[in-house]
């Protein structure tokens, strides 16, 4: 039986195709059985899918399965919003907005996004997990109209991925109603974000303080700030 938001696999797919087509039901999954060959075969039990070419899409293990996944949810993100609907908010207004998408997204998966992101913090991973951010925090600065390539475009990055990170810290354990705690925190951790343009001049500022992205960062971690 086909989850009710997925249309059938096209006859004689590849395994790119296989991969993209189960990868949004790997983490509902892996809530059960882990990040793990049994998550796989459960995703093609449930949508008819080959076993054999599950198997094969999604044989470099529980990292590759959970950056499959997390390509999924770039997907449902960007279709969100349209064009339109994005141009016509603020910058602030459309990063917050597509994090908060994010969020959605993975309301039902929350124990599955647990998992995953204890298989991500293992030493052998850590390099692998911050690519992962750096790919969901260029992804919402594309989808927001940003298109800097100068030291811009880094320095937005880093400063979102490191603010998704922290409100997915929140995000885990928030048991308030409709996550308010969550967004509260998001809307703080934002309002850090925007103020980096502010202080941006220290950066080569050639004496007094100098800004320190670790330290700016770091400020990013916290609840209360």
């Amino acid at each position: 039986m086909h989850p009710k938001n997925l249309e059938p696999l096209r006859d004689d797919p590849t395994l790119d195709e296989v991969r993209a087509y189960l990868a949004p039901l790997l983490a509902s999954q892996a809530a059960f059985d882990g990040w793990n060959e049994k998550a796989v075969a459960a995703a093609a039990e449930q949508t008819g899918v080959d076993a054999e070419m599950a198997r094969l899409a999604f044989n470099e293990g529980p990292v590759d399965m959970i950056d499959a996944w997390f390509q999924s949810i770039d997907k449902a993100m960007a279709m969100k919003f349209s064009e339109e609907e994005l141009g016509a908010m603020k910058i602030r207004e459309r990063i917050t907005a597509l994090v908060a998408a994010r969020l959605e997204i993975l309301e039902m998966d929350r124990e599955g996004l647990r998992r995953a992101l204890a298989i991500l913090a293992a030493p052998p991973n850590i390099r692998k997990a911050a690519k992962l951010g750096w790919r969901a925090a260029d992804k919402m600065w594309r989808l927001a109209g940003d298109t800097a390539t100068d030291y811009n475009h880094y320095t937005k990055r880093t400063l979102l991925s490191a603010v998704y990170g922290s409100t997915i810290s929140v995000f885990l354990d928030d048991e308030s109603e409709d996550y308010s705690e969550t967004l509260a925190f998001l809307d703080r951790r934002i309002e850090n974000v925007m103020q980096f343009e502010k202080v941006k001049a220290k950066i080569t500022r050639p004496t007094g303080d100098r800004f320190s992205m670790a330290r700016f960062i770091g400020r990013l971690r916290y609840r209360g700030t």
